[in-house]
């Protein structure tokens, strides 16, 4: 079989598994937790939110793979029990939020928060109008001590309420079906409130009131929509059925003029140069083979729109100005094949030398950050596309100041006041991931294809690190193992940090938003451009302290 063809495969495969994976993910909590919701006459979080968005609107979901592999004890949580997308309700770029009471009713799991959380954060950052479709049952019980307190954890949800509504950023939430405890905060905390008929909202249930203090009292009359309406004042319109909810939360959302609809772009959209199925035939799986990220960009950047910034110097990074889909955009990207590189010299002039594929050496992230404040200056968002083992290493390197380069790239991108995309084709390890603008540096959104890895290191080099490690303890402990076992134990340790690098293990803890169909990367950018348009850029641009 031909490397390309091996190469396609490989994608292809991964692809594949990951649309499977996805099916199943969005079925939630299977065929009975659907009966169950239809049986108390709802509709299920996906159903509520494909009635609610405009006719057409492509959903952009985050999180999907949220909780994927976690909590098996406890059988599991799809997408943590929470859907949240990105989609147009009214001709407005929303944020919903949909509890999804086919898994376990909707309760609060640990991932359930810092998925709220995360989609809070990309609204109040995009100022994208959020909507909550409420249908829970409060805290997962058995894990409260890891939902409960923390900055990360429930509480964090109302917080955020109360600090975006401060900012003027629309919410409005839908009770259609439970609202317990803790949780009934969330809707009260925003600026508009609806409830269906047959939904509960109250900080005690009946079982709870009566072995508190001793009253006996029915849903209806504890937290009822027509008590909520009718007595305590708390709602703002109370509906019959999940349908009439949803049009009478479509209509709110057209009548509020505090938010833009959704506009063309500003320059025409023109085809790529390269189709964006090419993808497999340029892209390269296999670390020990190589691509040009400048042919790969071609599939996805509108054609005679790319103008690479110093393309001659720094060339393990590829810096452009282009535009996606008629959206212009400031591009960093790992170049994964050998390029030359020019030093200064004696009286013979300049020598030569070659830079390793993946790998960002100094001069390149001198001219990222150049290029990163550039951006700014000319308020470009910015898209950072990662294949990077991380930064070049060695005697040549340190003296060369890899160190104070790569701090200038991590100063110049931590800083921009653009919006910020990360896409994740290949590899991100290490330093390569900060200065790449990984999770800990605020993206505004993290798109990744199937089978990229994201970690410290690649797992061979991990692998053999943490082997020796091992081997070490054993030996101070006088165990000896012969060479089977050490064959043995090498495999273990690898297998499970090649499970730690692969990106379903990031986007399960939250780290990537979106895995993305590779033929897909370019419409699913333009998406995320779209978003990145409503994000206010506020004041001038400014870098700590450089070493120049």
């Amino acid at each position: 079989m031909s490397t390309t063809k091996s190469t396609t495969s490989t994608l292809r495969a991964a692809t594949e598994t990951y649309l499977q994976q996805a099916e199943v993910i969005r079925a939630g909590g299977g065929t009975k937790g659907v009966e169950r919701q239809h049986r108390h006459g709802r509709l299920t979080a996906r159903e509520r939110i494909d009635r609610l968005v405009d006719a057409g609107s492509p959903q952009f979901e985050c999180g999907l793979f949220a909780a994927f592999g976690m909590y098996e004890d406890y059988g599991g949580a799809p997408a943590a029990g929470v859907v949240t997308t990105i989609a147009s309700v009214g001709g407005k770029q929303c944020m919903i939020v949909a509890n999804d009471a086919t898994v376990k009713a909707g309760a609060f799991f640990p991932m359930t928060c810092k998925k709220i959380i995360r989609a809070q954060t990309i609204a109040e950052r995009a100022r994208l109008p959020l909507l909550y479709l409420v249908d829970s049952a409060g805290v997962f019980l058995p894990l409260q001590e890891d939902v409960f307190p923390d900055t990360d954890d429930f509480g964090r949800i109302f917080r955020n309420n109360a600090v975006i509504s401060a900012k003027g950023i629309p919410q409005i939430a839908a009770i259609m079906g439970n609202c317990v405890a803790g949780g009934g905060y969330l809707p009260v905390l925003c600026d508009t409130l609806l409830m269906t008929d047959g939904s509960g909202l109250y900080l005690a249930g009946p079982a709870l009131v009566k072995a508190a203090i001793g009253q006996e009292v029915d849903s209806e009359d504890l937290g009822g929509a027509a008590m909520h309406a009718e007595v305590s004042g708390t709602i703002d319109f109370r509906e019959p059925d999940d349908e009439a909810c949803l049009k009478r939360l479509q209509a709110i959302m057209h009548a509020d003029q505090s938010v833009a609809p959704v506009s063309d772009p500003p320059y025409p959209v023109v085809p790529p140069r390269r189709g964006p199925n090419e993808t497999d035939a340029i892209f390269r799986t296999s670390s020990t083979e190589q691509y040009d990220m400048v042919e790969l960009l071609a599939c996805v950047v509108d054609d005679e729109s790319f103008n690479e910034y110093r393309a001659e110097y720094g060339r393990s990074l590829v810096c452009a100005y282009a535009r996606i889909g008629g959206h212009p955009v400031g591009i960093v990207a790992n170049q994964r094949k050998l390029t030359q590189k020019k030093m200064p010299g004696g009286k013979a002039g300049p020598s030569t030398a070659m830079n390793m594929p993946a790998v960002i050496y100094d001069d390149s992230a001198d001219k990222a950050a150049r290029f990163i404040m550039d951006c700014n200056q000319k308020h470009l968002p910015l898209l950072f596309v990662h294949d990077t083992t991380g930064f070049m290493v060695g005697r040549d390197s340190e003296q060369g100041g890899i160190i104070r380069a790569g701090a200038k790239m991590v100063n110049a991108m931590s800083n921009s006041i653009v919006p910020k995309i990360a896409l994740i084709v290949g590899g991100s390890y290490g330093a390569g991931n900060y200065a790449m603008c990984g999770r800990a540096f605020d993206p505004l959104l993290t798109l990744a294809w199937p089978g990229s890895r994201c970690a410290v290191m690649g797992a061979a080099q991990a692998a053999n690190t943490l082997l020796q490690i091992d081997l070490s303890a054993r030996e101070r402990r006088g165990e000896a193992l012969d060479d089977a076992e050490r064959r043995d134990l090498l495999a273990a340790i690898t297998a499970s940090y090649s499970e730690q690098q692969d990106i379903r293990y990031g986007a399960a803890r939250g780290w990537v938003d979106r895995i993305i169909e590779p033929e897909r990367t370019r419409d699913e950018l333009i998406v995320a451009l779209e978003v990145a348009r409503t994000f206010p850029i506020e004041g001038a641009y400014r870098t700590g302290v450089l070493q120049t």
